[in-house]
């Protein structure tokens, strides 16, 4: 396998890099000390051939060109050793829900006696949902996907589920409409007849987030495409033409699995990496849509 070497040089540190022809880097040597770290364990070899020549034919820092004749690729930043603790692979679904608190039996039998919407109600059908949908996404490890459930963004929302495989990555959104008719158009949806939701327009800016998070550290183009999951529903039609978000009902999820050619098997496992890492999505704040 032929790499190509690219230098990078910042905050203090000096590297070279060892880079695939599509850019995604599978090593780097530290020029000072000479130590070599393989990221792709698959390129180990050529990653140790490639990067001790050019440290032998250039053991000093090269001195900064004036006019370079191509531009320094720079290196995506990297994410802290993964503890148990920034782990989100152990996440259940709803797990965000799971730690909510609600209220006692009395105010419950209260609430339901004078027919009161409760909070703890809407929560507990968000739960409900969500777990049903965690499990349809589960079924599909044995296509060789990964999943990943409540992923905590950094002002206090989370993503209901990320789907990551070889078809790409689908940042998933969960409705739970028990016994409920749903109408999707291009930029809204009722349930009911009732007055539109921006579910949609929501799906869109989160994929939109969760892509500019995996790409930030993962070096390489991640599309992220945006889906609606409805549970529970008696009725669901999609009436748009240009509309930019998968729907789907709970137990249709499946027809995600067949989906192939985005990723490679070990981009799948990288974007995985990163985004089972909490400080991932901590640390980039969104932008407005």
């Amino acid at each position: 396998m032929e790499l190509k070497v690219t230098r990078w040089k910042r905050y203090g540190h000096d590297r070279l890099y060892a880079n695939l022809p599509d850019g995604t880097a599978v090593g780097w040597a530290d020029v000072k000390t000479g130590n070599i770290t393989v990221l792709v364990a698959e390129y180990r070899d050529d990653v140790i051939a490639v990067l001790t020549d050019h440290l032998r034919n250039s053991p000093e820092p090269a001195p900064p060109q004036k006019t370079p004749r191509t531009p320094e690729v720079e290196a995506p930043p990297l994410l802290p050793p993964l503890t148990a603790a920034d782990d989100l692979s152990a996440n259940r679904p709803g797990e965000s829900l799971l730690d909510k608190s609600g209220p006692g039996l009395i105010k419950r039998v209260v609430s339901q006696l004078l027919r009161r919407p409760a909070e703890w109600n809407s929560w507990r059908k968000g739960l409900e949902g969500e777990q049903k949908v965690g499990a349809e996404l589960n079924r599909l490890a044995r296509h060789g996907w990964r999943v990943l459930h409540s992923i905590p963004l950094a002002d206090e929302v989370d993503v209901d589920h990320l789907l990551i495989g070889p078809g790409g990555v689908f940042s998933i959104n969960t409705k739970h409409h028990h016994k409920r008719a749903v109408w999707v158009g291009d930029d809204s949806v009722k349930v009911d007849h009732g007055k539109p939701a921006p579910y949609a327009r929501k799906s869109r800016a989160e994929a939109k987030r969760v892509g500019r998070v995996l790409e930030h550290y993962c070096g390489f183009s991640v599309p992220v495409e945006p889906v609606l999951v409805f549970v529970g529903v008696t009725d669901l039609k999609v009436v748009a033409t240009q509309l930019s978000v998968r729907v789907y009902k709970e137990r249709e999820v499946a027809a995600l699995a067949p989906l192939s050619g985005v990723l490679t098997a070990e981009q799948v496992e990288q974007v995985y990496d990163i985004a089972r890492h909490r400080q991932a999505w901590s640390q980039v704040s969104p932008r407005a849509t």
